[in-house]
């Protein structure tokens, strides 16, 4: 199995994610992982599993104007025109037979709603992916960092995903 991840990191946390859910994955698969500014603008041929993540900004998947407010609270300065929203609404349509799963990152409050993993599913789901439950993992804060426990499970996530 060939699995590809995409993510969208602004102050890390994301990435130390996606990094741990290809520790899993990479038991069963062969993995190629990718922030969003430089994953392929398509799917390329032969990749089973398109694993895609990214933070929670506004009950959602970040827009330019959350990644610019990101910046000013401290995150990597970036180009702040490409997170995973765009990066799937470039995709084209029925462009993959890949399996489509989503992650997030969230701060750690309960019942806060809105999910960026979940708003990515759908749009995965309307460009014809096969989607999986999407999964968020816990920040402890804005900025983080990860909640003790999530990378252990974030790669047990990634062993599931590669059973799948």
């Amino acid at each position: 199995m060939t699995a590809l991840i995409v993510y969208e990191s602004m102050f890390g946390n994301t990435h130390q994610i996606a990094e741990a859910i290809a520790v899993g994955l990479r038991e069963q698969a062969e993995v190629e992982i990718f922030d969003v500014a430089l994953a392929p603008a398509v799917i390329p041929h032969g990749v089973d599993l398109v694993v895609l993540g990214g933070p929670t900004h506004a009950f959602s998947m970040s827009r330019e104007g959350t990644r610019g407010d990101a910046v000013r609270r401290g995150a990597d300065d970036q180009d702040l025109r490409t997170g995973i929203r765009e990066w799937l609404d470039g995709l084209p349509p029925k462009g993959s037979e890949a399996r489509f799963a989503a992650f997030d990152t969230r701060e750690d409050i309960p019942l806060l709603p809105g999910s960026a993993a979940k708003s990515a599913t759908k749009v995965a789901r309307h460009l014809g992916f096969r989607v999986a439950e999407p999964e968020s993992f816990l920040v402890g804060g804005y900025e983080g960092p990860v909640i003790a426990g999530e990378l252990e499970r974030a790669t047990e996530w990634g062993r599931r995903l590669a059973e799948a």
